[in-house]
């Protein structure tokens, strides 16, 4: 297929398989390897896990629904970024944008890396040495390791491998996020049927008591992580083959795919090992694979995860730039951020913005609370873009829309309400956190009104 220009210098030339990829490819990935152990801690009784996957699931197809509409009314670079500035104005569109560049995207290549890490090291029964930690106040603010250093090299690798050409980055993307699936159904079939696991298991549990919602809605915040993603494919809809069509198609049977998979997992581990040995686990794929196959096999499984982890990594790396690629066009961001590289028509000082900040958190947070204050803060603009396609469709501005979201206005109701409750409980149960996502707000609106001053000055020039 020929080539084309969307009007802002991208190419479309991604088909309706590589944008279903690329969201399965940016959903599955860290979460579902990392997450489950941490939700057991909350809940202690794997039937209560499986329901909260099934939950979060269920709030993502939800939000796939309503992003799809999105995506097809509006088929720009941007995703979140676009519909807010169509349904709220720039200063909303300009704090999604800024809340992608440091929770959406950047935070997530971060914890990714570091998941990389830990499971290769697993894999080769390499330690993780401590090269460097600076305390302030008993709290360590930076800490440098031989783990943070591998992370650090694979953030750098693909984000010159996704700033050489969108050509190259999404055959690179097709081909690890192919790999990565064929080794999860690999992994639960093998779990299931050659695995030392047992049936008992999914009737163990830790807590006798009726599960608190609080727990259940913290549990929420971890499994929100996991699903961050199913959303990809609207944030390159400046390069995608017939948008109105594929956006939504991509979407859907991207997120389907992803919950299906989810539970399926969250079956082998729990088939695996009891609900007191998976509580606080980080590697739980490594550590299931332990009690199925023992420790030898279990470094096979533990090697192919972290090459499936390069999946969501590179996916992440491609679908960023392209949000702070459309601020800078719109001028509430730095003027560079909008120059396309003139050989490889990518926007390259966005990708390496992108690469710089996940560098600095891979360094200076830990694991556990990136995930915490991802899945606050992603909530919120997530609810937000939702209530701006309910603001857009009272406009009456349906003509020439293909797709409009099903189950309309059930479903973006359902994908709200569950959105609010979970962003309730983490601010009660999780203060700190939540405080770390509500400065992160705070700090665009002050960036927010430099460049709204700028604006005026240079208009004032001008005139």
């Amino acid at each position: 297929m020929k080539n084309t220009l969307n009007g802002n210098g991208l190419k479309r030339e991604i088909g309706l398989f590589s944008a279903t990829i690329l969201v399965v490819a940016n959903t599955v990935g860290t979460g579902i390897f990392t997450t489950s152990g941490f939700i057991m801690s909350e809940l202690g009784n794997p039937r209560a896990l499986l329901f909260c996957w099934l939950c979060g699931g269920v709030f993502a197809l939800c939000g796939a629904l309503c992003y799809g509409e999105l995506g097809a009314r509006f088929p720009r670079a941007g995703g979140e970024y676009v519909f807010l500035k169509e349904s709220f104005g720039k200063p909303v569109a300009f704090l999604s944008g800024w809340i992608s560049l440091i929770v959406g995207f950047s935070a997530p290549i971060a914890a990714a890396s570091i998941a990389f890490g830990t499971y290769l090291f697993q894999a080769f029964s390499i330690p993780a040495y401590n090269l460097l930690s600076l305390s302030i106040f008993g709290y360590t603010v930076i800490k440098i390791s031989s783990l943070s250093l591998v992370a650090i090299v694979v953030i750098i690798l693909f984000s010159i491998v996704h700033y050489h050409s969108l050509h190259m980055g999404s055959r690179v993307q097709n081909a690890l996020t192919i790999l990565k699936i064929t080794l999860v159904i690999s992994f639960i079939v093998a779990g299931f049927f050659l695995g030392k696991g047992s049936i008992g298991h999914f009737f163990e549990t830790t807590i006798i008591e009726t599960l608190p919602a609080e727990k259940f809605a913290v549990s929420l915040i971890f499994v929100s992580f996991a699903y961050s993603g199913w959303n990809a494919a609207a944030y390159l809809g400046g390069e995608i083959t017939n948008p109105q069509r594929n956006i939504p198609l991509s979407l859907f049977i991207g997120t389907f795919i992803v919950i299906f998979l989810y539970l399926l997992l969250n079956a082998v581990y729990i088939y695996a090992m009891p609900p007191k040995d998976m509580g606080g686990v980080l590697e739980i794929g490594a550590k299931s694979a332990i009690f199925l196959f023992g420790e030898n096999i279990s470094r096979v499984f533990s090697g192919a995860i972290s090459i499936g982890l390069l999946s969501v990594i590179s996916a992440m790396i491609m679908t960023g730039p392209r949000i702070y690629y459309a601020m800078s066009k719109d001028r509430i961001f730095f003027n560079v951020f909008s120059r396309l590289d003139t050989a490889h028509k990518t926007p390259a000082y966005s990708i390496f913005l992108q690469a710089a900040i996940a560098v600095i958190m891979v360094v200076s947070a830990s694991f556990e609370t990136l995930l915490l204050y991802i899945g606050f803060t992603l909530s919120l603009f997530a609810t937000l873009t939702v209530i701006g396609l309910m603001k857009i469709r009272t406009r009456g501005l349906e003509s020439g829309i293909i797709y409009k979201t099903f189950g309309y206005p059930v479903t973006p109701l359902i994908f709200i309400a569950g959105n609010l409750w979970i962003i309730f409980f983490s601010i009660k149960s999780r203060p700190v956190t939540a405080l770390l996502g509500i400065g992160t707000i705070g700090l665009g609106i002050i960036v927010y009104l430099f460049f709204a001053v700028k604006q005026k000055h240079d208009k004032v020039l001008a005139s």
